[in-house]
This record gives structure tokens, C-alpha cells and sequence, in this order.
């Protein structure tokens, strides 16, 4: 199925949630916890990151073979094309036809770290907007693209990136997956900016609980979500170093963003779940226990 006919639907609102590909024997004993109990709650779909390192590359494509294969999971592949040359790309994409996946997300991507002596290829595509170009025409999938309620922390103001965003629309994106915010204004004033602009595809917007200060702290400085007062004082009232009060705070929190995203009619709720399974399934349980999905 093509994760647009569950908006066109419009029955009501999806959810979803984002994996990764471990990289150890006990991320991979995490991860397989955090998918019983994930696909206990019956999403919409789950997606899976993508790395161009060879290693995270085929792991990517056996995780996304196991959740579709094993746990009949609807899944929409990241393809992270950054410096990649098309033969790579069409041996990648070539590879999910056969799967087969329907749904692709096309992001830019970043320098894969653990490959010290990596090169851009000479034909690479500098950005995601080029990417879908390349893609589109050559593949019947349906394609996704990512969107940064605060700005790109590349990209130089918010309007321009709105500007890039619109070009990936019109370059062949459906949907839209938000960056994670702390701050609903944020998303609100980022749709409203992309209808005014008439990007008119579905907008989900990402929702990041809060696992622990040093990831959160991490996450934030690599995206550039802004953590609000709002959250360093509920943290700050914690007990120090308790993490299970942490964790409950940040249930609390997200399930109150969450509540006010659906009742204003939000497409649809992409959990970036971190391989962890405890906050999303609170959340979850908690809004459906509350009639809001």
C-alpha cells in the first residue's frame, strides 16, 4: 500500500515509528524487543534510516525485509543518497522494488562516520531535492521527503529552506515526515508557511520523547530543535538522576504535545523512537485510552 491512500482516506490520523538498523549484538537484542512491542500497537506504518555505508546500507535493507517479511509491518525505506553515485542508487532502489516496498522517504543525508577514507562520487547529488528529480521518473514508489519546522541547521533562513522543501514537492514528494520539536508553535507556523506557499502534500510531524538529558542534548545539537524552557524547568523539578521519572515526564509531555497536534488535525504522529519502545507505547496507549486515535 502506498502510505498516501492512508491520508486520502482520512479516516483518521496515522501513526507511525521510526527504526535503525543496529550496530552491535545488544543494540540488535534492544531493537528486536522494541519491535514486539511496537508492532503490538498495530501502526500505520514503521519506517527504517538509511545510511550510504556499505555496512549500514545492508543493514537497513534486512531490517526493512524483516519488519515487512516477518512482522507484515507496512515500511517506508529511507534512501539516504549522500555521495552516491546512480548506479549505487538504482542497485539500492533496485533492491526494495524486490522486496517489495512501495513507499520511500528521500533524504540528503550526511558523511557516513564510520568510513574514515569515504568519497563523494563524482556524479553524486548534492541534495535531496535532486535526488527525487533523479528518482521520480525511474521508479513507481511513493516518495517522501523530510521537512524542518525550525529550519535546516544547513540551510542559511527557514524561508529558503521552505523554498528547497517546496522544490522536492514539486520535484515528485507526497508526504512530508517534520523534524521533531519541542514546541507545537513551531510545527503550526511551519504548515501554515508551507500552505501559504502552496505546498499542499500531507505534513506528519515527528515526535521525539525524551529518553535521557545527554541524548537529548545530543539530538538537539545535531538537528537544531530548540529544548524550551518549558522542558529545562520540568526537568530541572525531577528528582536528580531518577530515570524513571525522566522517562514518565517525558510520556507526559510528548502525550500533551501529541493531544493538542491531534485536535488540531494533524495528518498523522512519526514516533522517532531511538530503538526504545517503553515511551512510545505510554504515549500511544495514553492517547488512544483518551479517544484521540
Amino acid at each position: 500500500m502506498k502510505v498516501t491512500d492512508l491520508w486520502s482516506a482520512a479516516q483518521k490520523p496515522t501513526v507511525s515509528f521510526e527504526l535503525f538498523p543496529p550496530r552491535s549484538p545488544k543494540g540488535a537484542e534492544k531493537l528486536e524487543k522494541a519491535i514486539d512491542a511496537l508492532a503490538d500497537l498495530r501502526p500505520d506504518f514503521v519506517s527504517v534510516t538509511f545510511g550510504a555505508g556499505g555496512s549500514t546500507r545492508e543493514g537497513s535493507r534486512q531490517l526493512v525485509e524483516k519488519l515487512k517479511k516477518e512482522k507484515m509491518l507496512e515500511v517506508v525505506a529511507y534512501f539516504a543518497g549522500y555521495g552516491l553515485g546512480p548506479e549505487d542508487i538504482t542497485a539500492v532502489l533496485d533492491s526494495y522494488q524486490t522486496l517489495p516496498i512501495e513507499n520511500v522517504l528521500v533524504v540528503r543525508g550526511d558523511v557516513p562516520k564510520e568510513l574514515e577514507d569515504f568519497k563523494p562520487h563524482p556524479r553524486s547529488f548534492a541534495h535531496a531535492s535532486d535526488l527525487i528529480e533523479f528518482i521520480r521518473p525511474r521508479y513507481p514508489f511513493c516518495l517522501g521527503t523530510a521537512g524542518y519546522p525550525e529550519g535546516h541547521i544547513d540551510c542559511e533562513s527557514k524561508d529558503k529552506d521552505l523554498e528547497y522543501l517546496r522544490l522536492k514537492v514539486e520535484n515528485g514528494a507526497e508526504y512530508i515526515i517534520s523534524n521533531y520539536f519541542y514546541d507545537n508553535r513551531y510545527f503550526f507556523d511551519f504548515v501554515q508557511r508551507c500552505r501559504a506557499l502552496g505546498i499542499g502534500v500531507p505534513i506528519l510531524a515527528g515526535v521525539m520523547p525524551i529518553y535521557s538529558v545527554k541524548m537529548m542534548k545530543m539530538l538537539a545539537g545535531m538537528c537544531g530543535a530548540t529544548i524550551t524552557d518549558e522542558v529545562r524547568n520540568g526537568i530541572a523539578s525531577l528528582p536528580q538522576d531518577d530515570k524513571e521519572s525522566l522517562v514518565n515526564f517525558g510520556i507526559e509531555f510528548a502525550a500533551s504535545q501529541c493531544t493538542e497536534l491531534l485536535r488540531a488535525g494533524v495528518a498523522g504522529l512519526h514516533f522517532y523512537t531511538m530503538d526504545l519502545s517503553e515511551s512510545t507505547v505510554g504515549i500511544v496507549n495514553r492517547l488512544r485510552d483518551d479517544g484521540l486515535l
